[in-house]
């Protein structure tokens, strides 16, 4: 079959987002031979209808595009419903509110001693520095880890990422199988010493039944080890691209500094804009018709909300950042259906956070090139160095103990 587009001809986040317009307008269900073949959703109305439809378009067989180079599968995000509803159902009870809530002071301060050797210096990479050692932090809290965790899960998390993208799968193993050592210590000192299922997700996944069988321990560490990383992938690229858009638009960026109650609105916004998933995937369990198009059973489809934000049929003026868009809550930043993001009130308070003492700490940043851009499954900017000029009160951060806070990009 002839390739519509190729997605690996230019990661630079404009060319990719310029071939979604094209794509829309002149093959809405377009396929492409990359990665063993597979078709492209770009309409909003198509995306969230087969994110909606778990039926006909699967998980179980290929989530993302491309796939872990060793074929590994994992709850829930490789799971199909009913099989992954008891693995959501223990996360989410581990995401309310009121935990959260309990949460946001401890993630605060960690934000702001991350932070620190950026504004110290005055000079960095938020993606790789700021953006990947904070979002480890976030994790190590929600799952009530160990301190010294947080700096390690940075580092390995980042490594194996890296060579996710790049289908090294010799790396990809051994960084995993450090965090699959994280996940089985957890459930080993969970199941000695529990902590109340609201406020731990490792105990929360041992108290889950299936016709009153616990889970297995493959299932359980599996879970664990996906909970480990996931939150470690978007943020770095959504924090890179708002910052540079921010740069970009120092209007923007002050008007936010000055009023932070402005934040929340934002960043759905960035989030509609800024979506960094181009390769999450459904396969197809029948022939499907979708705009005249058959899709074949077997045939992974992608469903890249990244396009899906910015379908003018549905976001008027699709590129353009606009506070308080009357309809933002409609973005797919997070997904639709029974695999939208489990931690997504995790996600949005940490990136609110992680604005919010920025700007707090700052009195102007800008980025500059070079920037380095996401490759399949992503969209946005993987690398963005930036120099920030200090606000001189940052909140703080001397009070609080030193850690390791490495450029992990070194």
């Amino acid at each position: 079959m002839e390739d519509d587009f190729d997605l690996t001809a230019d990661d630079n986040p404009v060319a990719a987002h310029a071939m979604y317009a094209q794509l829309r307008e002149e093959c809405p269900v377009a396929y492409s031979s990359a990665y063993g073949g597979f078709y492209a959703l770009t309409r909003y109305d198509d995306v969230k209808a087969a994110a909606m439809d778990p039926v006909t378009f699967i998980s179980s067989v290929r989530a993302v595009v491309p796939s872990d180079p060793r074929g590994l599968r994992r709850p829930p995000l490789n799971f199909d419903a009913p099989a992954h509803t008891p693995f959501r159902r223990a996360l989410e009870r581990t995401l309310q509110r009121s935990r959260l809530e309990r949460l946001e002071p401890a993630l605060s301060e960690h934000a702001r001693r991350a932070l620190r050797p950026l504004l110290e210096t005055g000079e960095g990479d938020i993606a790789t520095g700021f953006g990947v050692q904070f979002p480890a932090w976030v994790t190590t809290e929600w799952l009530n880890l160990e301190p010294h965790i947080a700096p390690h899960l940075a580092d390995t998390s980042f490594a194996w990422i890296t060579a996710w993208r790049e289908q090294d799968g010799e790396t990809t193993t051994a960084m995993s199988e450090r965090m699959y050592d994280i996940a089985r210590d957890l459930v080993r000192r969970r199941r000695e010493e529990p902590l109340p299922v609201e406020e731990d997700p490792a105990s929360s996944l041992l108290a889950e039944r299936i016709d009153g069988e616990p889970l297995t321990d493959e299932h359980l560490v599996g879970c664990l080890r996906q909970s480990l990383v996931v939150g470690m992938v978007a943020p770095p690229i959504l924090l890179g691209s708002t910052l540079r858009h921010l740069s970009e638009d120092t209007d923007l960026q002050d008007r936010l500094r000055r009023d932070p109650a402005l934040i929340p609105a934002a960043i759905e916004e960035f989030l509609r804009l800024y979506a960094p998933y181009r390769g999450f995937a459904r396969t197809a369990s029948k022939p499907t018709d979708v705009r005249g198009r058959t899709i074949p059973v077997g045939v992974p489809v992608t469903l890249p909300y990244a396009a899906a934000n910015r379908d003018p049929r549905v976001f008027a003026d699709p590129d353009t950042f606009i506070l308080g868009r009357e309809n933002v809550a409609k973005h797919l930043g997070f997904g639709r259906g029974p695999h939208r993001c489990v931690g997504m009130p995790l996600a949005r308070m940490a990136i609110r956070v992680a604005l919010e003492e920025l700007l707090a700490a700052t009195d102007v940043f800008s980025t500059h090139g070079p920037y380095t851009y996401a490759r399949m499954p992503e969209v946005g900017l993987t690398s963005v160095p930036v120099t920030v000029r200090a606000s001189g009160s940052i909140h703080g951060a001397s009070r609080a103990p030193d850690f390791p806070l490495e450029d992990v990009s070194r």
